[in-house]
């Protein structure tokens, strides 16, 4: 039986799950209280507790890898990479988007997780529902939103906090053929994670812990400030 703990620290939710045999066996999650750093670990804690399962006796580690929040991500993976050091697991990295549509679970259309971005920005990809899940037909980018809903017009599903920032604009440039699902009504999981964590593992093996870095989609301000 294979088991995986997943951390999602891609947004102002910090969620962790343990997912064994392709079962949820124990997930809490709590919004952003100044850092994730403050929040992960205990979340790790309290999650192998209700689990009643040691660090040590899980099999892999999945990683919520971005696009999102450059800090929340930064912490997720440095957390993930420090537990793999210690006990010798391997980690796996999972794009924050695929983890989300799969949350949503199948809809008809397109499903379009979207996060807000800031600077006017949506970090936003685009799937289709398989047998096997979602199947990614627009990946990860930072796109203005208007230049997503002229992408995406047809029936369609949005998840996200982008929903939200953008919500009139959606409203109005999609219509009645969009679904839009606000943040607090579907958060991203950890569970979902997990679930890929196990599923990418088992494909493709684990990652380079050397090699492995968040996917931020663009150049942080400290990059763009370096680069003038």
């Amino acid at each position: 039986m294979q088991s995986a703990l997943g951390i999602e620290t891609a947004t102002s939710i910090a969620s962790v799950a343990i997912v064994a045999a392709n079962r949820v066996t124990a997930e809490r999650a709590l919004p952003m209280r100044g850092s994730h750093a403050r929040t992960v670990l205990p979340l790790i804690d309290a999650t192998l507790e209700a689990a009643g399962i040691g660090l040590r006796n899980l099999d892999v580690l999945a990683v919520s890898i971005g696009p999102g929040s450059f800090t929340g991500l930064r912490i997720g993976l440095s957390v993930a990479k420090g537990l793999a050091l210690a006990t010798g697991l391997p980690v796996v990295g999972v794009p924050t988007l695929e983890a989300y549509a799969h949350h949503a679970g199948p809809r008809a259309g397109l499903l379009c997780p979207v996060l807000d971005a800031r600077k006017g920005e949506v970090y936003a990809a685009a799937y289709r529902w398989q047998a096997g899940g979602p199947l990614c037909v627009m990946p990860p980018a930072a796109v203005a939103p208007e230049r997503l809903a002229a992408a995406v017009r047809g029936r369609c599903t949005l998840v996200g906090d982008g929903v939200d920032a953008y919500a009139e604009l959606w409203r109005r440039e999609l219509g009645d053929a969009a679904e839009l699902i606000s943040f607090a009504a579907l958060s991203p999981s950890a569970a979902s994670v997990a679930r890929l964590g196990l599923a990418g593992v088992a494909t493709a093996g684990a990652d380079d812990l050397a090699e492995l870095e968040p996917a931020y989609c663009r150049l942080s301000q400290a990059e763009l400030t370096l680069g003038t």
